[in-house]
């Protein structure tokens, strides 16, 4: 049985991990709306991708006969002054969902919950590839500059994203 502190801890992070899916939609829009497919079909991958971590930590607690709550979602932002705007920001998200995920692992074992623990340890090595990703993306439209060509080589590229 998943304690009460780590149960409220656990379903706050699905609260996160939705907030995090609807961020990255907002920046899939924004993307759509400056012809930027290709970023916006990262994005929208990226989305999905959040959907899912909610739904592993969701199909978690349910396993463990505990109860689920959800928690109602902030409002995301939906305004960006550039690409490298939204991707700074992106990449800022994915380091504080890190930190989170760092929490819950130190309370799962403090409350010695080893089945939390191990599936955290999933989430641990996902984030180094999250943040990684993004930060890539955000070192490439550093590079660009004001290139539109950059711009757009990039955008193709980001767009092969599934």
């Amino acid at each position: 049985m998943v304690s009460t502190k780590l149960l409220e801890a656990l379903n706050g992070q699905i609260r996160l991990e939705m907030e995090s899916s609807q961020l990255y939609l907002a920046m899939a829009a924004y993307f759509h709306d400056r012809n930027l497919d290709g970023m916006a079909q990262w994005m929208r991958a990226q989305s999905s991708e959040e959907y899912g971590h909610a739904m592993r930590i969701f199909d978690h607690l349910r396993d463990r006969g505990s109860r689920i709550r959800l928690e109602g979602l902030s409002q995301p932002k939906g305004e960006w002054t550039s690409p490298l705007e939204a991707f700074e920001e992106a990449y800022r998200h994915e380091q504080f969902i890190t930190g989170k995920i760092n929490d819950l692992v130190k309370l799962a074992a403090a409350e010695s919950d080893y089945p939390a623990g191990i599936m955290l340890q999933w989430f641990v090595s996902e984030q180094v590839e999250e943040e990684s990703s993004v930060s890539k993306v955000v070192q490439q439209l550093k590079l660009i500059g004001n290139s539109g060509s950059g711009l757009v080589m990039l955008d193709r590229q980001l767009g092969k994203r599934s």
